[in-house]
């Protein structure tokens, strides 16, 4: 017994004195500019060169390395984007624990007298809830607006109309600063300049902080917004070459004096667009040639301020104006086969849209780091209104007609968030929102067999709440969430009731994550999400028209819900990262578009949205971000998703000489691959290639084929890097189009170009008076939340 008692404080001896020679090391990772603390940050500690420990660090940019060897170490603390930190410990008797208070970790730019140089390269970082795309110089060289540059992001895709889709769907919903807008997305990516674009994030699978819209997640564009004391400002003006010269031009500027700082944002884009296109008939051989002239002039002003009442409030205010006004030319060759019947038709829209989002932000930063509390009201207004020409003065079938519509829309939101880091690893967040949206539309039109005048109304209130708790362990963490929501909408048609619908319901939420190691991180999250039938699906006004085809809405569409699981893995690399994820998703009552025949003219086609079957789709992605040598970088990316697809289609049955419908159900395959080269051949001359590949996807009605193409550009950086000169040849070989085939309704095929082919020029020139950054806060655009209310 003696001698068992003599062994165990042998043993417990040998332990406390390694214990008493062991250290520790400790400290804090933020933004150098910001001061935002850096989450996931990577530590890594080295001993003669050699790796031996690591570690990240938490959400509030925390960490502490235990168990160390009294001896001397080297410290390097990495992230995407930023510069890394290296420095040299000594752990010993008399010093067994370090505590390297902040690091402040430099972006991977340089600051010229006040004003923040956009970095040559764009970078992406892999976070908890989403990927960010800090733009830099070979994105903005893509082209002139925020259209351009994103098919160059991995994950999203842009058509030959300007619609865009993340991992190949297109119920996807699109933030300008975190908040919605009136727009269409597709008209908005084109009225944005793509010089005034901090950073673009995709959130794929957003936890229940957010609004639930968007079956495949949410695009938020961060604009620009300068903070440095005095006068600075950014100038952008741009030309692209196509089949005729189009201009663009912005100007970000800021003037920050003590508490008070002045910022805005100014840009436009001027100039005609081309696209073409056929579509043939091969049930009679007739053919379509369509010839589009669009010649559109935009502007969007941005203008706001922020009051820095004192270090723990801070009120900001901003102002987003977009002005729209533009003429939209269609020349329509109609071709039968006998040239007896042939004819031509000419369409003249006339476009007059303007748009205003309002914003007021309240935020307090309570003693204890990381407790916030933000209070946000946002108020868009939006009026578009639309003439219509149409010349049938060809067609013996059909006579000249004018039309005529308005759409006025207000969207009202106020919201309230709340967050509380009850200690170091366990944080609550609550919040709640209302939010009101309110459609008028009118359509007047003298087209024989047309109604001549519809007001469609379309009124939504949705009233939410939601709460999260999370906790965060040494490798292991998670989040569960929950949002609570009323959903009311009712829709009249002249008066009629068209559509209505009232339901409460739940979004719940889940994110798992596990650290490997310092360089290798899993997660796990879970949502369920809902695509409400929007203003544009709904309205039995016509979209566009032409002889023999028009689109419409469907006041009748249901809402889509869809609950999505995600699996994504990031390992990060001595020159860069990887990450990878898959996705699975179960769609009930999925939105897309469908062709049916006319009823009051089977020969012509009508398009419109319905609700398909419940589908199922999954898929998965790869990217990287990776620096071969010192002059070389490259971000390939690949992403594939599946989806099949149930619904019902309009098929000629030649036994009863009429249509009927079928139930129909395919598997939708889409597959894309993306190669970004920078090539850096001195300090101030780089170049880049940039390869795109899209393979072919099958649909319910139509399939369509494979589009590819290779841009090539070169920037220049002179007057100590304040100006910049960059030139960008997009699809040299001049091989992107849309093409398709289908046998339902009718058998037909067809392809249309744009001016995918073209050169952009670029000039930017950066000024400003102060060298010192604004008050330490989480700015708007950093603290990206969206229907939840976070401050942008």
């Amino acid at each position: 017994m003696k001698l068992k008692i003599a062994l165990l404080f042998f043993v417990a001896g040998i332990f406390s004195m390694k214990a008493q020679n062991q250290g520790s090391l400790s400290g804090k990772v933020a933004d150098s500019n910001s001061n935002i603390p850096i989450s996931y940050a990577t530590i890594v500690v080295k001993a003669d060169d050699k790796v031996t420990t690591g570690g990240i660090t938490d959400d509030n940019g925390n960490f502490e390395i235990k168990n160390l060897e009294l001896k001397k170490y080297s410290v390097e603390i990495q992230f995407i984007g930023y510069k890394t930190y290296k420095t040299e410990i000594e752990l010993s008797a008399n010093q067994k624990s370090i505590n390297l208070n902040k690091i402040s970790l430099q972006e991977e730019s340089t600051e010229l007298e006040g004003v923040t140089v956009v970095q040559e390269r764009s970078t992406v970082e892999q976070k908890i809830d989403r990927k960010v795309i800090n733009v830099g110089r070979d994105l903005t060289t893509a082209g002139a607006t925020a259209s351009d540059i994103m098919g160059n992001i991995p994950s999203v895709n842009v058509d030959q109309d300007g619609k865009i889709s993340l991992r190949g769907n297109q119920n996807v919903r699109v933030l300008v600063d975190g908040r919605p807008t009136n727009i269409d997305a597709a008209q908005l990516l084109k009225q944005i300049p793509s010089t005034s674009i901090k950073k673009i994030e995709l959130i794929t699978n957003p936890s229940a902080k957010y609004n639930p819209e968007g079956m495949s997640g949410i695009i938020n564009i961060v604009l620009h917004k300068n903070a440095n004391d005095g006068f600075n400002a950014s100038v952008n003006t741009g030309a692209t070459f196509a089949t005729t010269p189009k201009s663009n031009s912005s100007i970000d500027m800021n003037y920050r004096r003590g508490k008070v700082n002045f910022f805005g944002t100014y840009g436009n884009n001027f100039g005609y667009q081309f696209n073409n296109g056929d579509v043939t008939r091969e049930d009679d051989n007739s053919s379509q040639l369509f010839d589009i002239k669009n010649d559109n002039k935009s502007h969007l002003y941005k203008i706001g301020m922020d009051f820095y009442i004192n270090d723990h409030n801070t009120i900001s205010a901003y102002t987003n104006q977009n002005i729209l006004v533009g003429d939209g030319y269609i020349h329509t060759d109609n071709l039968f086969t006998s040239p007896a019947l042939d004819f031509s038709s000419d369409d003249h829209y006339r476009n007059d849209n303007n748009n205003s989002t309002y914003n007021l932000a309240y935020k307090h930063l309570f003693n204890k780091e990381g407790h916030t509390l933000d209070i946000e009201a946002n108020h868009n207004w939006s009026k578009d209104e639309q003439s219509g020409a149409f010349d049938r003065s060809g067609n013996t079938t059909s006579a000249d007609y004018n039309d005529f519509k308005v759409q006025r829309r207000k969207n009202s939101t106020i919201n309230v968030d709340y967050v509380n880091p009850l200690n170091d690893k366990t944080t609550l967040e609550l919040g709640a929102e209302s939010r009101t949206i309110r459609t008028d539309n009118d359509y007047f039109t003298n087209q024989t067999g047309e109604l001549p005048y519809i007001k469609f109304l379309y009124d939504v209130d949705i009233y939410s709440a939601y709460a999260t708790f999370g906790q965060k362990f040494q490798k292991f963490s998670y989040q569960l969430g929950a949002r609570f929501e009323s959903y009311k909408v009712e829709a009249t048609n002249n008066g009629a009731k068209a559509y209505e619908d009232d339901y409460f319901t739940l979004y719940p939420s889940a994110y798992l994550t596990y650290q490997l190691n310092d360089k290798n991180s899993l997660q796990w999250s879970y949502s369920r999400r809902v695509d409400r039938p929007s203003l544009e699906q709904t309205s039995p006004i016509r979209e566009f028209s032409t002889v023999r085809f028009k689109s419409i809405g469907n006041p009748e569409l249901d809402p889509q819900f869809t609950n999505s699981m995600e699996v994504n893995y990031t390992r990060m690399l001595e020159k860069g990262s990887i990450s990878a994820g898959v996705f699975y998703r179960i769609i009930n009552d999925e939105i897309s578009r469908i062709l049916i025949p006319d009823p009051d003219n089977t020969q012509n086609q009508i398009m419109l949205f319905d609700n398909f079957d419940n589908n199922k789709s999954f898929g998965f992605e790869l990217s990287s971000n990776y620096k071969i040598n010192k002059w070389w970088d490259v971000q390939p990316a690949i992403d594939f998703s599946s989806i099949s697809q149930k619904g019902i289609i309009s098929v000629f049955n030649p036994a009863i000489n009429d249509f009927e419908s079928v139930q129909t159900e395919i598997t939708a395959n889409a597959f894309n691959a993306r190669m970004n080269n920078n090539f850096k051949a001195t300090k101030k001359l780089s170049f880049l290639l940039f390869g795109f590949y899209r393979g072919g996807v099958n649909g319910i009605q139509f399939n369509g084929k494979e589009m590819y193409k290779i841009d090539a550009g070169a920037r220049y950086s002179f007057l100590k890097n304040k100006a910049t000169l960059s030139v960008r040849f997009n699809d040299m070989f001049n091989t992107m189009r849309f093409a398709f085939e289908g046998d339902n309704p009718y058998p037909q095929h067809g392809q249309f170009t744009w001016e995918s082919q073209s050169v952009y020029v670029n000039f930017n020139f950066m000024f400003g008076a102060g060298k010192n950054r604004a008050l330490q806060r989480k700015y708007r655009d950093d603290n990206t939340k969206q229907g939840g209310g976070g401050l942008f």
